[in-house]
């Protein structure tokens, strides 16, 4: 027993170490490149997909180092990362509708605005989908992200805890891994201490959209969920308050406070049951452990 509890135990300590180790190299890598330009410049886009993509092909090293060979053994490196077919339309969809429920509100502002007829014209897509901040917020972003924190590292750590162990911890590490903007943001000549506040309520929603982002690969066992969910959530970016409250009129006010509220309370009654592992044939990930 006390082997067992050692073997245990150096493989729960290799699982956090290749994680933060894994965090370190992602941040790092968009770090690489000698530049005087910021972030949305297509240059430092470009360069940043190319190491994105490099971090992505090294990702999979955690597997090697920090989970236990035995486990290989049983199922395959692609179903635990969530690359499987079973499911996947299901994993695409639902959870993209889920998430729009929570957005219920700005949804409806985009509609009072006439934003959403907008997306109905080819031109708009067509427009935008040349830019390449369009590629780095929808696709590669959220793509290279998911695939590096939630496919690569929660089976990783779901092998030593709980799922809801797992799935604080991965978020910890995603949330963590956003503080580099501290360093973008001085570079455009922000001070510090407000560099710092705006970083720290950037860990805040980001730990907390990580959390639901690994609670979606959980359930689900398909690494579409969480990308479709965060591809969304960039999309339409933080709600904008203050648009609410400048608002002319109170019963447009009040009618559009409402609907965050009433999309927030459904989207917390529906998180469970529109996440059924039997939906998404997913035998793997919904067990205590994955071991």
């Amino acid at each position: 027993m006390e082997t067992q509890d050692r073997i245990t135990n150096e493989t729960c300590f290799s699982a956090i170490v290749s994680c933060f180790g894994l965090s370190i190299v992602y941040v790092a890598s968009l770090y690489v490149w000698d530049s005087s330009y910021n972030r949305n410049h297509p240059s430092i886009i470009r360069k940043r997909f190319l190491s994105v993509f490099i971090v992505a092909v090294i990702s999979p090293t955690t597997f090697y180092f920090g989970l236990d060979k035995n486990l290989l053994q049983k199922t395959t490196i692609w179903e635990l990362s969530g690359l499987r077919l079973p499911g996947i339309v299901q994993a695409t969809v639902i959870p993209l509708l889920l998430t729009m429920v929570l957005f219920l509100g700005p949804l409806t502002m985009q509609g009072l605005s006439g934003l959403l007829r907008l997306y109905a014209e080819p031109s708009f897509w067509i427009c935008r989908i040349r830019t390449l901040t369009l590629w780095r917020n929808l696709v590669i972003g959220p793509l290279s992200e998911e695939w590096t924190f939630r496919a690569c590292m929660l089976p990783v750590l779901l092998q030593c805890f709980e799922p809801t162990t797992a799935i604080f911890t991965c978020s910890l590490f995603f949330g963590i891994a956003h503080f580099h903007h501290i360093l973008e943001n001085m570079k455009m000549g922000m001070k510090f201490t407000h560099a710092l506040i705006l970083s720290a309520v950037q860990f805040a929603y980001t730990t907390i959209f990580g959390a639901y982002a690994a609670f979606l690969f959980v359930k689900t066992g398909h690494i579409m969920a969480p990308f479709a969910a965060h591809s969304f959530c960039n999309h339409m970016g933080l709600p904008n308050f203050p648009e609410v409250m400048g608002y002319k009129s109170p019963m447009k006010r009040f009618v559009i406070l409402s609907l965050f509220v009433i999309g927030l309370i459904c989207w917390c009654l529906l998180l469970t049951p529109m996440t059924n592992p039997s939906w998404f044939s997913n035998n793997l990930f919904w067990r205590k452990r994955l071991v």
